[in-house]
């Protein structure tokens, strides 16, 4: 593995958690770079795009699922592993635009395969479609003046905001079209840590 020479960037809020994968990766042989939320790491791309992106999902700013989706539309060539505490198992939460997914608290035994598996195979892990994986992340604004609950949605074509009303289906991911261009937008809500914990 310390062969490979693969570029990595870890975005993590948790100082510890990129402290420690850095020393981890380095030791192996990979190049390391971090970053604390999504923000950084999009500076952090332009600067120099990386093989491989190992992101948290939940931080400020810039959220790793938002982070994920523009990465996803913007950098189609980069892998990407998603890493949380809030999910559990090894399969790529439903509507999270990553290759594979590192259950946080499991040992870096798995991580480690992972992300060895990705640099020895050049072809992609999971089909890359935009309309099947890689929504639009938004966060939930609370309730509009007639008390319904609505989020502010931005279309990725004609970069146009509107208000969204936001129905009680449940679904992880949810579709739409632009008022303004009318363009179709695949998008689901990011909701907050306490939300998906008494969720679970």
């Amino acid at each position: 593995m310390a062969n490979l020479k693969a570029s990595l960037l870890v975005v993590d809020d948790e100082a510890r958690n990129c402290r420690n994968l850095s020393i981890i990766f380095t030791v192996l042989g990979y190049g390391v770079r971090v970053a604390s939320n999504g923000f950084s790491a999009l500076d952090a791309i332009r600067d120099a795009v990386p093989d491989i992106i190992l992101s948290d999902l939940n931080m400020p700013g810039m959220s790793g699922f938002e982070l994920l989706s523009v990465v996803r539309r913007r950098f189609p060539s980069i892998r990407v592993i998603a890493m949380s505490g809030e999910f559990s198992g090894k399969k790529v939460p439903l509507g999270i635009a990553a290759d594979a997914f590192y259950e946080k608290g499991t040992g870096p035994s798995f991580l480690l395969r992972t992300v060895e598996a990705m640099m020895r195979s050049r072809l992609p892990m999971a089909p890359r479609s935009l309309s099947s994986s890689a929504p639009i992340w938004i966060p939930t604004n609370g309730p509009d003046p007639s008390g319904e609950p609505y989020v502010m949605i931005s279309c990725p074509e004609c970069l146009r905001t509107f208000p969204q009303i936001l129905n009680e289906s449940g679904a992880p991911t949810l579709n739409t079209k632009c008022v303004h261009c009318f363009h179709p937008i695949y998008y689901a809500i990011i909701h907050s840590t306490e939300h998906l914990q008494s969720a679970a």
